[in-house]
């Protein structure tokens, strides 16, 4: 059968058809196949298909100067803000004790009696010699009122014989009497004036007896009110408010002057005494203040403030005690727990950066080929084991250059203390040198980059 013009034509689409069939199909199995491959197996990127996506993009920080505070916990003991002694005042046997350990007591509060019969019978009789005392001294002022109307009689009899003598020179000028007569009357006005002068001193004397008598009634007088304060020694009152610490004597134990009986506390702040290093304590001036923790109350601090600066220091240990004053208002801290006291001090202002700064030349030494190939640490330098201590060194990327033209260059620093996420450097960087916080990708020297939009700008 011939074929015809038009077969032709059908049978190339019909063989063109089935091409594009069978091409389909090698795609989609290609397809599969690469979806089926695992990651690990997959052939890495040829070289330079990072630079032909383009440069890394950065996050560019300013180095700056930070003060960081510093502190350190010094162990000490919680104390009573005050501690009383109460010792008895005089001698006598304990009669009874009104409080016991852990008790509260407020200022003035009974505490204790001692017997105080020997004491009782001592003021009656300082009472009594009073008594006598002042008997004396109406005896004495009976006698004033005596000797002051001899003084009376006195300046009458001079008057009188004053009188008869002013008569009888009367009478002698007209030669009714004899001349002896004007004498014996000048006589007895001279007897009569050395009476009225004695009477008149003797009712001085009579005062300064009275006077004598009465400064005798008040020495008395202070002996039997120190016989009545002494029998009110006896009753042994609190000197403070707070709780009792502890009980020395108990009810029939002998007391003498100055034995102690009961110890008082005051809880209503408590003093925490700690020892500092004489360097450390050039940063703690009075007033200042501090942080204090309990390891009886996990998770709770107190704030407290510097109220004692000890100037006697320990020449051995070169130690200088220093007081801590806590807030105690509902009683609930006790005394001789375990307290951890720290002062905030300000550590001279240093280059501080972020502790991530240092990830980014990790970063480098984990991409493939960048210990060697980059002149970087050996593989896994950024993973320190669990208990290493933190690197005194370290690698940051500083920016160099402006615009399009951008490069980053590797820069040894030296670390020092790190804190909140913040390390110190100590040398390497400069206050103002822009460095790289953060990179999409490893980074080596040279590396031209592409600052981020929250980047800082150059200044």
């Amino acid at each position: 059968m011939p074929v015809t013009r038009g077969d032709r034509q059908f049978g190339s689409q019909l063989i063109r058809r089935r091409w594009l069939s069978g091409l389909c199909g090698l795609a989609l199995l290609a397809s599969g196949c690469q979806n089926a491959i695992p990651p690990s197996d997959a052939q890495p990127a040829p070289p330079g298909a990072a630079d032909r996506a383009g440069p890394p993009s950065v996050d560019v920080a300013t180095a700056k100067n930070a003060t960081q505070q510093t502190t350190q916990d010094y162990s000490g003991t919680t104390q009573p803000f005050r501690e009383v002694a109460v010792r008895s005042r005089v001698e006598g046997y304990v009669l009874d004790m009104r409080s016991d350990v852990g008790q509260p007591v407020r200022q003035g509060q009974l505490l204790a009696r001692v017997d105080a019969r020997l004491l009782t019978s001592e003021a009656v009789e300082a009472q009594a010699e009073v008594s006598a005392r002042e008997l004396e001294v109406a005896s004495s002022q009976a006698q004033i009122g005596e000797a002051q109307a001899r003084v009376g009689e006195a300046e009458l009899q001079l008057q009188q014989a004053k009188s008869d003598l002013d008569r009888l020179e009367r009478l002698f000028r007209e030669g009714a009497i004899a001349e002896q007569n004007v004498e014996n009357a000048r006589t007895a006005v001279g007897t009569a004036a050395k009476s009225l002068q004695a009477a008149r001193q003797q009712v001085k004397t009579r005062q300064q007896t009275v006077a004598v008598a009465r400064r005798r009634v008040a020495a008395q007088q202070a002996i039997a009110d120190q016989a009545r304060q002494r029998q009110d020694f006896a009753l042994v009152r609190s000197p403070l408010s707070g709780l009792v610490l502890a009980k020395l004597l108990e009810p029939g134990s002998l007391a003498q002057p100055g034995s102690e009986i009961i110890r008082i506390g005051d809880f209503s702040q408590l003093k925490i005494l700690v020892r500092l290093s004489d360097r450390a304590l050039a940063g703690v001036r009075l007033g200042q203040g501090a942080r204090v923790r309990l390891d009886a109350l996990p998770g709770q601090e107190f704030t407290g403030r510097v109220t004692a600066i000890s100037p006697l220091g320990d020449a051995v240990a070169r130690q200088v005690p220093v007081e801590i004053t806590i807030p105690n208002p509902d009683g609930r801290l006790g005394s001789g727990l375990l307290a951890r006291v720290s002062f905030a001090q300000a550590a001279a202002a240093r280059v501080t950066i972020p502790e991530r700064a240092l990830a980014v030349a990790d970063l480098a030494d984990r991409a493939p080929g960048g210990a060697s190939g980059r002149g970087g640490r050996s593989a896994g330098a950024g993973q320190p084991a669990a208990n290493a201590p933190a690197p005194t060194q370290g690698t940051v990327f500083v920016v160099q250059g402006e615009g399009e033209a951008v490069t980053v260059a590797p820069r040894l620093v030296q670390l020092g203390s790190r804190f909140d996420g913040q390390v110190q450097v100590l040398s390497g960087l400069q206050p103002g040198d822009r460095y790289v916080l953060r990179s999409s990708g490893p980074l080596a020297a040279g590396d031209r980059v592409r600052l981020s939009a929250i980047s800082e700008p150059a200044r």
